[in-house]
């Protein structure tokens, strides 16, 4: 069967897709967010996975105002990177994994979750900068890609703790799908960051690190936190760190945290990074239901 053997937690701030495609990672500024990377680079080189269920948030790329999924599942062959009104960047074509999406598609809208089947959408920064801290500069990206799109840009967003949720689910369906794949879950976007008003640039760098001290010890906690906690102690846009408690989800109970960066300033916030890992690869889908259920058939959570 399919498993889940990590989890990637890392902002998507689009200055760092510039400073790469620029070509000013070594500058002082820039050198010490990638140099942030590099162990991951080489740990992912080691242990590429062949498919990253990548969750991001579109920036009116692919959906607008007109239309806004709150999850929205890519069942394509292939995803172009967006022109985001600058021209796309120039990064691979990210190339789909079109049976196991259609199988998650099914198994999470029958699990209970409304989930927007896309066979046709640009992937814009919160995808392809991702990629690239993790895979450099490349000519072929070394993994496909589900995009699993979140809407943290108009309210209401998921709560933190139908992400979780969602995660949860994830694991069940992977775990059910018949063809041997090694599957990496990752969540993107954060961390605290406010982009106007009169809180713009706000970073609180004490609430960020709490956040990913409790991504690995307290999950549950994190899953609890209401939108406006996150609007106070975050900012606007700190909502996008509820895309990490999908990908927390997806790792079962417990995890093994194998590398953590954070750092100020990248743009006008901050970078953060985290790679954990289930202990267990071999935690099955009754660990994760609740007594009685089926996978496909909601449980009522």
């Amino acid at each position: 069967m399919a498993r889940v053997t990590a989890g990637i937690g890392c902002s998507h701030v689009p200055a760092i897709g510039a400073a790469l495609d620029l070509e000013k990672t070594s500058e002082a500024y820039w050198a010490p967010v990638f140099e942030g990377f590099d162990w991951t680079r080489d740990w992912i080189a080691k242990e590429t996975p062949d498919v990253v269920i990548l969750v991001y948030n579109d920036h009116a790329s692919a959906f607008s105002l007109d239309v806004i999924p709150t999850f929205a599942i890519g069942c394509a062959e292939s995803f172009a990177p967006a022109d985001e009104g600058w021209g796309a960047r120039p990064v691979p074509v990210v190339r789909g994994c079109p049976d196991l999406a259609w199988h998650l598609a099914q198994a999470l809208i029958l699990d209970g979750f409304d989930m927007t089947i896309v066979n046709k959408m640009d992937v814009d920064h919160g995808l392809t900068v991702p990629l690239s801290l993790m895979f450099g500069q490349c000519k072929r990206w070394p993994v496909t890609v589900i995009p699993l799109a979140v809407n943290v840009i108009q309210y209401p967003p998921p709560s933190g703790r139908r992400c979780y949720q969602l995660g949860k689910a994830l694991r069940r369906a992977v775990q059910a799908f018949p063809q041997d794949f090694n599957v990496q879950i990752w969540g993107t976007g954060g961390m605290s960051h406010q982009l106007q008003g009169p809180r713009a640039g706000l970073i609180n760098s004490a609430f960020d690190q709490s956040f990913l001290d409790d991504l690995t010890r307290d999950p549950n906690g994190l899953a609890s936190k209401a939108h406006l906690e996150y609007l106070r102690y975050a900012g606007s846009e700190g909502i996008e760190l509820v895309m990490w408690l999908v990908m927390r989800g997806a790792l079962g109970r417990e995890i093994t945290e194998l590398r953590r960066f954070y750092h100020v300033p990248a743009s006008n916030t901050a970078v953060g990074h985290i790679v954990l890992r289930p202990r267990s690869d071999g935690d099955s889908y009754e660990d994760f239901a609740a007594p009685g259920t089926e996978l496909g058939v909601p449980d009522g959570r």
